[in-house]
């Protein structure tokens, strides 16, 4: 038998309208019981949960009477309305799914024209149309969407339950539905019966008791603990009788449901058939206990800090640090010689322990009170702890000074002493205003800071033009006003190395005379030593920039090195340590004058000779190059950049060949208190420092970038060109000619770098570039070695203008007392590893200025420091 076009395609489509009638089933079974199986979800979530061990019986069975009759209503309606999807039904939805239904198309028959050739013809051709389709068809998905029939989303309500439940419930209490319904078949068969419960507060974390499984005379159980009875059988049959809930009114002790909390110890039982009794011993609840641990103290920040323990027995849950004025212990002179204004006491939460148990444990309470009324006041600290049932214990009430920020500037002390007053009373205000109005009559030589001293003035005008009737919000902005200022005298915001080394011996002074904490004490030691640290660096700073202006006398003044003042540091420590101020403060007074006459010096050589410049030069045109190298990598990764950086470039380079007019060897430096002297002149470097002039690049159709770098590439080269054929050391010697032939390669690299840079090779030119830098750095490194050996050649008693000998005892030395080294570079000589160890340790300090210099979260100063000196190695 021959199969039609539209047969062939329904076969070939089987699968298709499989899964499209599977569609079906599914979205008709969706809409006509959605109601069901949400009334059977419900009801297994409650079950799961457990609800029925817990109500009455009568509820527990009209509950499953209402859930029994709802699940049949639902499914007779589901039934009613449901029809069975059929094949026919199923290839519609398939053909509708399909532009012009081709299906249905490959079922009809030719209407007319059924006799003429040329119609049956298109026909066929739109039959074959029809087909090809008809092939492309998918099966088509259900629509289950639900929300117009169930517009408050009651399935997805139950759904969440019977999910929740599964969680968190047990599939095991469904089966004690069976269990009610087999008790209650067997009381009414067999007689009376009865379940019971113990349930201890859950604070306790005690387990549940199963009263059925107690067959002692007696048993105890926390006091809170809830009794749960169930009667089943005949009403009347079975009775409560107790005394342990205190209730003066029972109620009825024979209905199926007795609830009830145990408060005392007494009796239970239950009369009746299979009855039984109990004696009920209740474990008491003992309030918790908390007690501190050591003594409170105070942090250097002004912090205090005070350790305690707490116990209980079923763990605590809060405790308190409340805080209150000991005001017969003031001392009732100056501002709080006034009555105080009434301050709520101070309450601060104890901390409790995150994870563990909380029945015993050890805690540290950490607060900062500095700005409170009552900061260094005599007060009493009572801490308390609460439990679950709410039972407090109170620990011994504790009188001590309230910790605070000390403030050891004099200056900073007074106005936190008259903050403090206006706090105490706002009488006070007027007394504040004549203090005040003392202190800034004539600021010159008390008040350092400009910034303090006008901030103070605006905070006293504001305050004597409110002094008569000081609210408390204008009291409370004053007081955070002139804590601020007082934070802004002590701490300060100073810009000058010498100012701030100048506070902080005050600062430390200060301290040692009024017996500060020993922590107190470390922490402005600390500090001490930091502005030590950057005033030195300030004076070394200074000294290069203006070489001429601190020569050295030998005969007039004496020499100190850094490795002598860190001596003198450490033994200010340890006097302070040791308890020995009036040492210590001897020491001081001792660093004070010190300091105040130090001055950092040029060693005899005074400027370095013709080669040492030369070598300076040099290194000046190598970190020329490296920032040119830098502006032709960034001009590779933004091509769009605009020619006027290179004039910028240029002009650095310039000033950079003019520091070469000192002559002036970074590392004979010395650190000198004393008078001051004439320095030695160098002659040389003026060349430098003309030639270092560069020309600005303009910009033009994109292309002026690189021609300004391509100029500047150009000035370097002719810079190397004429220090390669001046005064470079180790002229004849072995070394000196490797140095020599190193520079000529890195200049014909330098001109590959221009050729590149103006054809726009950025590539290549930065290829050129590193090969400049490299034999640079070898070159000079040849040049070092060279000008080493002629000093060694030379002797210590050259008098050329050359730095002095490394076996002058007196010769020049860094801030720090070291000595220079050889040539341009920086450190001693002295004392330096031999052999194999060289290499080792040389390896080992590049690893680590790599480390370091890798590390993001180190200063961008230091970052751009260490890689200059690996540019340099």
């Amino acid at each position: 038998m021959t199969q039609t076009l539209g047969e062939k395609v329904a076969t070939q489509l089987k699968r298709q309208i499989w899964l499209t009638q599977v569609g079906l089933w599914a979205e008709r079974l969706a809409r006509c019981f959605w109601p069901l199986w949400t009334v059977l979800l419900v009801t297994f979530a409650v079950l799961i949960f457990g609800l029925q061990d817990f109500v009455p019986l009568w509820a527990v069975w009209s509950g499953l009477a209402f859930a029994v009759f709802a699940s049949l209503a639902a499914l007779w309606t589901g039934w009613r309305k449901f029809a069975k999807p059929t094949r026919a039904e199923a290839l519609a939805r398939l053909d509708a799914a399909l532009p012009g239904r081709p299906i249905a198309t490959l079922s009809d028959s030719q209407a007319i024209g059924a006799n003429d050739p040329a119609s049956q013809a298109v026909w066929a051709a739109h039959q074959a149309r029809m087909a090809r389709a008809a092939e492309q068809a998918r099966a088509v998905a259900p629509d289950l969407r639900l929300s117009r029939r169930d517009p408050y989303g009651l399935r997805y309500i139950a759904l969440t339950g019977f999910v929740v439940a599964l969680l968190f419930g047990s599939l095991w209490r469904v089966a004690s539905i069976s269990d009610i319904a087999q008790n209650n078949g067997q009381a009414l068969a067999n007689g009376p019966s009865w379940e019971g419960w113990v349930q201890p507060p859950p604070y306790t974390g005690k387990p549940s008791l199963y009263l059925n499984d107690i067959d002692r005379a007696g048993f105890e159980v926390p006091v809170g603990s809830r009794v749960q009875l169930r009667f089943y059988g005949e009403v009347g049959k079975l009775s409560l009788a107790e005394t342990v809930s205190g209730r003066a009114d029972a109620g009825d002790v024979t209905a199926p449901t007795q609830d009830f909390d145990i408060k005392q110890s007494g009796e239970l039982a239950i009369d009746g058939p299979n009855g039984a009794k109990w004696n009920i011993t209740i474990l008491q609840d003992a309030p918790p206990t908390i007690s501190t641990k050591g003594d409170l103290t105070r942090e250097a920040d002004g912090r205090l800090k005070l350790p305690f323990t707490a116990k209980d027995d079923f763990g605590v849950t809060s405790g308190k640090a409340v805080i209150t004025l000991d005001l017969p212990e003031v001392d009732r002179r100056y501002g709080l010689a006034a009555e105080p204004e009434q301050t709520a006491p101070v309450t601060l939460d104890l901390p409790l322990p995150i994870t563990g148990q909380r029945r015993d444990f050890s805690e540290i309470l950490v607060d900062d009170l500095s700005k409170h009324p009552y900061a260094n006041l005599p007060v009493t600290i009572t801490l308390s702890a609460s439990d679950a049932t709410g039972q407090s214990g109170f620990a011994p009430p504790m009188k001590v000074i309230l910790p605070g920020k000390r403030f050891f500037d004099p200056l900073a002390a007074a106005v936190i002493e008259m903050r403090r007053d206006l706090l105490w009373s706002r009488t006070n205000a007027p007394r504040a205003v004549e203090i005040f109005k003392a202190i800034t009559n004539r600021p010159e030589d008390l008040i350092r800071n400009e910034k303090a001293y006008l901030r103070l003035r605006v905070a006293l005008r504001r305050l004597e033009a409110n002094a008569d009737g000081l609210t408390v919000e204008v009291r409370d902005e004053l007081a955070d006003a002139f804590w601020d200022i007082a934070l802004l005298i002590e701490q300060g915001d100073l810009q000058s190395a010498r100012e701030r080394l100048q506070r902080a011996q005050d600062r430390l002074d200060e301290a040692i005379r009024n017996g500060a904490d020993p922590d107190e004490i470390d922490k402005l030691m600390q500090e001490l030593r930091q502005a030590m640290d950057d005033y030195m660096r300030m004076l070394a700073e200074e000294a290069q920039r203006n070489p001429d202006s601190a020569a050295a006398d030998e005969q007039n003044s004496m020499e100190i090195t850094g490795d002598q003042l860190q001596e003198m540091m450490d033994k200010l420590q340890k006097l302070l340590e040791e308890g020995k101020m009036d040492e210590a403060a001897d020491l001081m007074e001792m660093l004070r004058k010190l300091m105040e006459n130090m001055q950092v010096t040029q060693g005899e050589g005074g400027k370095g000779g013709p080669g040492q410049q030369a070598m300076k030069n040099l290194g000046d045109t190598l970190r020329d190059q490296q920032d040119l190298s830098d502006d032709s990598f960034s001009e590779m990764q933004n091509p769009e950049g605009q020619g006027d950086q290179d004039g910028q470039q240029g002009e650095q380079q310039g000033q950079n060949g003019e520091q070469g007019q000192d002559g002036q060897q970074p590392g004979e430096q010395g650190q000198q208190p004393g008078q001051n002297g004439q320095q030695g002149q160098g002659d040389q470097g003026t060349e430098q420092g003309q030639n270092g002039q560069s020309q600005q690049g303009v910009g033009k159709d994109g292309q002026g970038q690189g021609k300004g770098l391509s100029e500047r590439q150009g000035d370097l080269r002719n810079r190397l060109g004429k220090l390669n054929g001046g005064m470079l050391p180790g002229a004849g010697s072995e070394q000196g000619e490797a140095g020599r032939k190193s520079l000529d390669e890195a200049g014909r690299a330098m001109e590959d770098a221009e050729r590149a840079l103006r054809d726009g090779d950025m590539p290549g030119a930065l290829d050129s570039q590193a090969d400049a830098m490299r034999a640079m750095r070898e070159g000079m490194r040849a040049l070092n070695e060279a000008l080493a050996q002629e000093r060694r050649e030379n002797g210590p008693g050259n008098s050329q203008g050359e730095a002095v000998g490394r076996d002058d005892p007196n010769s020049a030395r860094d801030p720090l007392g070291r000595e220079p080294g050889d040539g341009a570079r920086i450190g001693s000589d002295r004392n330096l590893l031999q052999g194999e160890d060289v290499y080792r340790r040389a390896q080992d300090l590049l690893d680590e200025i790599r480390k370091r210099q890798g590390d993001q979260s180190r200063p961008d100063a230091e970052r751009d420091y260490l890689k200059r000196l690996l540019d340099l190695y």
